[in-house]
């Protein structure tokens, strides 16, 4: 018998492996493209950010820091930091109870008039301040709708705290509700729906739930919401009646300085606003170093 001859192919030769070539960076423009919008918006940043913030400090300690912690020993001024520091204090508690309760009824269900509240929730981002405070001076006016009934049983609203409060309320309310909305849509109801399958009550799932994959985007927005109360203008100035030492906020205080020639104590005040801006920045930034891998993990979750 004859050997049958083998005639399968053989085996061809291997490919020479050529490891991708990383690159550092994913965009494609040349460097120097690169370079020129970092130094673009490092300018920008400095001439429209940092110089006038710069400046502020500098015009405060102009004279001396003798100069600069008087400013801080007059009554007028201690009364608005207190005022300010007060209407923050109300304002930001009560947006952080709306917030929540916005933002949960937004993500976790489908009702009538979803949409609608999602557009009034965003009404005080393209409503000017000064709008806003008029509103508050046709209701809360002399001769407004809701005067006669709350001047009876409630006390003064206009040119007093409480007119104050309600104006910061209106101009700050969206921001811990707009933090949360993204975020809580993001993650889904999956957690939620387990927690109650499982026996967990309503409080349980939001306490052990819902709470700790939202605290980082509820706190981003606590800060943010504070930071805006303390600084706003147009609403208060519109409803505080510019009292001295009973209705001017600190905001409200620089300006009376400034227009009085007192420009140390003007920017004394400003560079208090200014340091109390930079400590919520530094606060966040630093959260943000502190926690990156929890950050990171609620984000993906």
């Amino acid at each position: 018998m004859s050997q049958i001859e083998n005639t399968a192919p053989a085996d061809p030769a291997p490919i020479p492996f050529e490891p991708l070539k990383q690159t550092n960076s994913v965009v494609t423009e040349a460097t120097w493209v690169r370079w020129l919008l970092i130094a673009i918006g490092v300018a920008f940043l400095s001439l429209f950010l940092m110089l006038p913030l710069l400046s502020v400090f500098v015009e405060a300690l102009r004279k001396g820091f003798g100069p600069f912690f008087d400013a801080f020993s007059d009554s007028d001024t201690i009364a608005a930091i207190k005022l300010t520091l007060l209407a923050a204090a109300i304002a930001v508690p009560l947006n952080l109870v709306f917030g929540l309760c916005a933002a949960w009824a937004i993500t976790k269900f489908e009702f009538r008039g979803k949409q609608l509240l999602i557009t009034l929730i965003d009404l005080p981002f393209s409503v000017s301040p000064v709008v806003a405070g008029l509103i508050y001076v046709l209701i809360f006016g002399a001769q407004g709708w809701a005067q006669p009934w709350f001047g009876d049983h409630v006390g003064k609203v206009l040119f007093a705290v409480p007119g104050i409060v309600l104006a910061t309320i209106f101009v700050t309310f969206p921001f811990i509700a707009r933090e949360l909305i993204p975020l809580m849509q993001e993650q889904g109801t999956e957690d939620e729906q387990a927690a109650l399958s499982l026996g967990a009550t309503g409080w349980q799932t939001f306490t052990r739930v819902t709470l700790p994959n939202i605290k980082w985007g509820l706190l981003y927005g606590v800060l943010l919401c504070n930071a805006r109360a303390m600084g706003e203008f147009g609403a208060v100035s519109v409803v505080s009646g510019h009292i001295r030492g009973l209705t001017n906020t600190m905001p409200l205080h620089i300006e009376i300085l400034y227009n009085e020639y007192e420009f140390v104590a003007a920017f004394a005040v400003a560079s208090l606003l200014a340091m109390l801006a930079m400590v919520t920045l530094a606060a966040k930034s630093f959260l943000e170093w502190r926690y990156a891998d929890q950050l990171a993990a609620s984000r993906r979750h």
